[in-house]
């Protein structure tokens, strides 16, 4: 079949490779709907994280499962599926305690940009719908896989409560599923940092109160002024620089959270600052197995409307036109239809 492959900077093919297959019991191989490029890919698509040699790319997914290995339980052929980006068994200490992203066999998704994938570990990753959902919430039904759970575990993360005020640093598609996120658990103000104007539309689309455009010292001034010298309850670090937790960091007041899901490059924190600002930090690879049910429910009965985060929609074919949309900021995040 034909799949992603990213050889170096720059260099994704849709080429030909090995139709995937059951290797292990625990096994299931599906047929995708959909699948999309993260802004993660395009860290080593820069050339900011080093590469052992070619890379079958994609971890976010859904769709029917068409095989099952004999030790598979919880899903069977014809079923509409979601997947985390995180493989997990759903059963190890880690996983019951709901840190399904550190589970003791925790594998990273591989080759989902592709019309057929294989996931291992499928009765603790898979979650199936009652129904084959309508084409139309295919898209929200594939944020739910990432980039959702991605942003609601922000949020969960920095403890966002009813009534509290939220800076969200990034506007990203991780981003504004924080304001997504944050919205839904009953924020009173989201304020968040943007400074692209499609972004900042489908920021306030989404629940933001207030834009702040500034960055830097500037930015940190201007949420301050928002929050009459306070700071935030709770911050979500949607980006994974240097600049952006130094953002959430000074934005958090005393005795707040920040919520960070941005992979670190190049971030170093001062442990004598980060001991007198008294505030919390919760973060890493998303447990999004814990949060798929809830998620997928919510997009079934239409209350939140995720998939508006795609903003450019391809052929799979044109995946590298995707790539580069992406790079060149010309798109949000793009949707592959398979």
């Amino acid at each position: 079949m034909l799949a992603t492959v990213l050889y170096g900077p720059g260099d994704v093919r849709f080429e030909d490779v090995a139709e995937p297959k059951i290797l292990k019991p625990t096994d299931a191989v599906i047929k995708l709907s959909a699948t999309c490029i993260c802004g993660s890919d395009l860290w080593p698509y820069r050339g900011l994280q080093p590469m052992e040699g070619p890379a079958h790319m994609g971890h976010e997914y859904c769709g029917v499962v068409v095989e099952v290995g004999s030790a598979v339980r919880t899903v069977r052929p014809g079923q509409f599926v979601v997947g985390s980006f995180c493989l997990s068994d759903n059963t190890c200490p880690h996983c019951r305690f709901g840190f399904q992203s550190s589970c003791e066999q925790r594998e990273f998704m591989p080759g989902a940009q592709a019309p057929y994938a294989r996931v291992p570990l499928a009765d603790g990753t898979l979650v199936a719908t009652e129904e084959m959902p309508p084409d139309d919430l295919i898209p929200s039904l594939l944020a739910t896989s990432d980039v959702l759970g991605t942003g609601w575990y922000a949020a969960n993360a920095a403890r966002v409560q009813p009534g509290s005020t939220v800076v969200v640093v990034g506007d990203g598609a991780v981003g504004l599923m924080g304001v997504l996120a944050a919205k839904q658990m009953g924020a009173e103000r989201i304020i968040a940092m943007s400074r692209h104007k499609s972004r900042q539309d489908l920021a306030l689309e989404y629940g933001a109160t207030d834009i702040v455009s500034e960055r830097d010292e500037a930015g940190i001034a201007r949420i301050k002024e928002l929050t009459k010298g306070v700071g935030a309850d709770s911050v979500l670090e949607c980006v994974g620089s240097q600049q952006s937790m130094q953002q959430a960091l000074r934005c958090t007041r005393p005795g707040g959270m920040i919520g960070y899901v941005g992979v670190p490059h190049g971030v170093e924190l001062d442990g004598q600052a980060l001991f007198f600002s008294q505030t919390g930090m919760l973060g890493g690879p998303a447990p999004v197995r814990r949060f798929l049910p809830d998620l997928i429910d919510m997009v079934l009965e239409r209350r939140i409307n995720p998939g508006k985060v795609f903003d450019l929609e391809l052929p799979i074919a044109d995946v590298a036109e995707g790539y580069r949309a992406m790079d060149e900021r010309r798109a949000i995040k793009t949707l592959l239809r398979v």
